[in-house]
């Protein structure tokens, strides 16, 4: 499952922040001062279930305090809404937890008469519990689509917060973004619904903003029609331009970082080859007399 990310020293500071002790914390998620301490220095996790209890006594969103990267499955679901698995077989009225443990493991999918009171408990809509249920039916499908690398824009996000570390909560994903943009352009629930999958589609300024912030080329965010089009105004550029002395991409709305150096490669490629026809049309006897 894409579980949260846990970083016990970031617990530590904002408790210590908000002067909690650790016994009072161990009260509030129903553990030991012990374990609160092992969870704080790294030799230890706290149960995934145990995290909204956490963020709660600490006073943080749960997806700021412990992001997870990726959509969640059915298990996922369950640790948010602060359930164990065996806590489930009373949402159920059944008399084990089998029907739920069975369909997080991708071994046989909820009877209809579960999904209700399920999303019910969960917090979520009857959709949103089938869509984590294929999710925890179809693994093997999504590290196949993560291995040929990111296509989505939630995807996208999520693939570049696996690289911050610490990771970026929505919160400063956003005041990233509103900074790079001089204004306020998305909030942190805008930034958790694109990372989420729940919104799609965004403005050319926010995924500029979502590069700077999460340290990547600006294209890597922009969609491809808007990637095709600068590059086709920086080989137009070069094309007009008299002598080929410009060997860096600087098209109109790109910096020399705006491109990777694949593309950068394919550019320079092709611009060599505009130069190289305009010098051949130049040569006398190529259709015509030598320009001068």
């Amino acid at each position: 499952m894409p579980a949260r990310h846990f970083d016990g020293s970031r617990v530590r500071a904002l408790r210590t922040a908000t002067r909690l002790k650790q016994a009072e914390v161990a009260a509030a998620v129903g553990a030991s001062d012990a374990a609160v301490g092992r969870w704080e220095n790294g030799r230890s996790l706290p149960d995934p279930e145990k995290l909204p209890a956490l963020a709660r006594v600490l006073g943080a969103d749960l997806d700021g305090l412990f992001p997870r990267n990726g959509l969640p499955d059915l298990a996922d679901l369950r640790a948010d809404a602060g359930y164990s698995q065996y806590e489930t077989k009373k949402i159920t009225k059944t008399k084990s937890a089998g029907p739920v443990a069975y369909a997080e493991r991708g071994k046989s999918r909820l009877s209809e008469h579960f999904h209700e009171p399920l999303a019910e408990a969960y917090g979520v809509t009857v959709d949103e519990l089938l869509a984590a249920q294929d999710r925890s039916f179809g693994k093997e499908v999504t590290d196949v689509r993560q291995q040929a690398g990111p296509r989505t824009l939630a995807d996208k996000i999520n693939h570049r917060l696996r690289a911050s570390v610490p990771p970026l909560s929505d919160a400063e994903i956003a005041t990233g973004i509103n900074r790079h943009a001089s204004g306020v352009v998305i909030s942190a629930a805008g930034v958790r619904d694109l990372r989420t999958g729940r919104q799609t589609t965004a403005s050319s300024i926010v995924r500029e903003g979502l590069a700077a912030v999460l340290g990547t080329e600006r294209p890597y965010f922009q969609t491809e029609e808007t990637v095709v089009r600068d590059l086709v105004d920086g080989l137009k550029y070069f094309a007009e331009s008299e002598e080929g002395r410009y060997r860096v991409v600087a098209a109109r709305g790109l910096d020399t970082h705006g491109l990777s150096p694949e593309v950068l490669a394919i550019v320079s490629k092709a611009v060599d080859q505009v130069h190289r026809m305009r010098s051949e049309r130049r040569q006398p006897g190529a259709d015509g007399p030598a320009r001068s």
